[in-house]
């Protein structure tokens, strides 16, 4: 049986791990930690509030857009105008009842869902 969550991997092209750390670190708060020794030096591993969060390099990489994770966030609104203030594309989007929810695209087209829970 699963009884737990350790980490989600995003994929981004090779050669464009400044641009992800400027996303996921810079604009989405992510903490970038060091990975264990052994590991390959591609990539990065990033945690926030006890979510841990893989960038993984690829050299032939691609996405469609649509499968993306949900991240759980406390105030959307700001997070929405701070992204759309550096450029990011943005989209509100109907949630399921009890949520409100927008996605964003990251520099290389993965869409990252985020929830806000209503009280």
């Amino acid at each position: 049986m699963i009884t737990g969550f350790d980490h989600l991997q995003i994929s981004f092209p090779a050669g464009r791990l400044a641009d992800a750390l400027a996303f996921y670190v810079d604009l989405l708060a992510f903490t970038r930690i060091e990975k264990p020794a052994g590991l390959s030096k591609s990539g990065a591993w990033l945690t926030q509030g006890g979510f841990n969060l893989h960038l993984g390099e690829e050299e032939n990489f691609q996405t469609d857009g649509r499968g993306h994770p949900a991240f759980l966030v406390d105030a959307l609104e700001p997070l929405i105008m701070r992204l759309q203030h550096a450029d990011c594309r943005t989209r509100y989007d109907q949630g399921p009842n009890g949520f409100l929810r927008a996605s964003a695209w990251d520099p290389f087209g993965n869409r990252i869902e985020f929830m806000q829970r209503l009280a």
